[in-house]
């Protein structure tokens, strides 16, 4: 990115997986407008780390694209729209409601330079349909947006509003063509997806839609789906896990906590049994389900015992994957507002627990070998394929295949970073 010219609309994106679909239709949607010589920067405003890095590639592309109109969005404006129209590599901002219309990128028109409207004010999330996403394998469909929770230590609901849902008929025409387009493998992607459908007629719920999708779509053959929580599961979800093979057997919960007082503290829907149960029935339902979760590491008053809880939650709900936030005080939050562990403590108690998530996955690889396995192929490189396993964990294999293949593998061995296997 570092041409005199950029011919087409370049789209750098930070955080979530619905991010990485919106950048697509941004992308898209620019490409259509004849919009050119112009970088789009989709932020992320999660932590004051993502938004850290958002502001430092922003300089970064301009000084190495000192003629390119510089275009930021994504929730770090939507919460925050000043703060990057002020820096001066900027050249506009726009909204997250105002990135995905096209008119925000028409070319040769007089934009304003902050263009950002009330979120909570939007009542629809409007169908975009994509062909495809530049270099993946895997096809990541939005089926909701926005939030109805307030999470103590949370911005999102400020930077995507309401919770809002797609229609299936909507979702089902979009994986129809990504099927189509040569993608085996889809993941249903939101910011809350087992509040999907409270807002449509008859209020169907994610199970409802999920079973509907899949009865519709049948040559789709394999389908994630991003973060669930653990109390707001239907039975047709539950049921749809314990017997549509369809459904890969890797779920996502928002977990944030296991020790129950700072689980009320972050105003969570669940507390820790719940989150345990959730693993427990989901595994007699499918025994080979694995599951990932996120955990924030150094949440306001969170003493020793507190985080002792957190850390063991790691071996009684058996988990696999664990992404662990640094706690992060977002501005304006009432999290910010409680008393706060100090950075050092912070700092440590995220290494514990990525260490235990060390032994966690190297645990999984462990199991796993002698085993076979099918992946979806993400990368070849000089015939080292490297993808994902049915369970999510990354794999690599010597062999001769595709990007978007789906493979057999035995697993032979493993590092500490992913399973080595042969193919079959």
């Amino acid at each position: 990115m570092t041409k005199e010219t950029i011919q087409s609309p370049e789209v750098v994106t930070f955080g979530c997986r619905l991010n990485t679909y919106e950048s697509q239709v941004m992308k898209d949607l620019a490409i259509q407008a004849g919009l050119n010589n112009a970088i789009i920067i989709n932020t992320c405003a999660v932590t004051s780390e993502a938004e850290r890095q958002a502001r430092q590639t922003i300089r970064k592309l301009r000084r190495e694209n000192p003629q390119a109109e510089i275009i930021v969005t994504g929730c770090g404006v939507q919460i925050s729209p000043e703060k990057y129209a002020d820096m001066p590599e900027v050249s506009r901002v726009i909204g997250n409601d105002e990135k995905m219309q096209a008119a925000s990128y028409a070319k040769d028109v007089n934009h304003e330079r902050i263009l950002v409207n009330d979120i909570m004010s939007v009542k629809e999330t409007a169908a975009h349909l994509i062909s495809g996403f530049d270099g993946k394998a895997r096809a990541f469909v939005q089926i909701q947006n926005g939030c109805d929770h307030r999470c103590t230590f949370c911005t999102i609901p400020y930077g995507r509003g309401n919770s809002r849902s797609v229609p299936v008929g909507e979702i089902v025409n979009q994986i129809k063509i990504l099927i189509e387009n040569g993608y085996p493998e889809i993941a249903l992607t939101g910011v809350d997806i087992t509040a999907y459908g409270a807002d449509l007629p008859g209020k169907p719920t994610l199970g409802q839609m999920v079973r509907r999708l899949l009865n519709l779509v049948p040559d789709l053959k394999r389908l994630r789906l991003s973060s669930l929580d653990p109390v707001e599961m239907d039975d047709d979800l539950w049921n749809l896990i314990a017997t549509e093979p369809r459904l890969l057997p890797h779920l996502h919960m928002s977990l944030q906590a296991g020790d129950d007082m700072i689980l009320k503290r972050m105003k969570r829907r669940h507390l820790r049994n719940d989150a345990i149960g959730f693993c427990k029935k989901a595994r007699e339902l499918r025994p080979d389900c694995v599951f990932g979760v996120d955990l924030i590491a150094g949440f306001p008053t969170e003493t020793e015992e507190m985080f002792q809880n957190t850390l063991n939650i790691v071996e009684d709900c058996d988990l696999t994957f664990l992404h662990v936030f640094p706690y992060s005080p977002r501005p304006g939050t009432p999290a910010a507002r409680m008393p706060q562990v100090t950075s050092s403590t912070i700092k440590e108690r995220a290494a514990l627990l990525r260490e235990k998530g060390q032994h966690a996955i190297e645990k999984h690889f462990a199991a796993m070998v002698g085993k076979t396995v099918n992946f979806l192929v993400e990368n070849n490189d000089n015939d080292l394929l490297s993808g994902k396993t049915d369970h999510f964990a990354p794999i690599q294999v010597q062999g001769t295949g595709n990007v978007a293949d789906v493979l057999t593998a035995k697993i032979t061995g493993y590092t500490k970073d992913y399973l080595v296997g042969e193919l079959v």
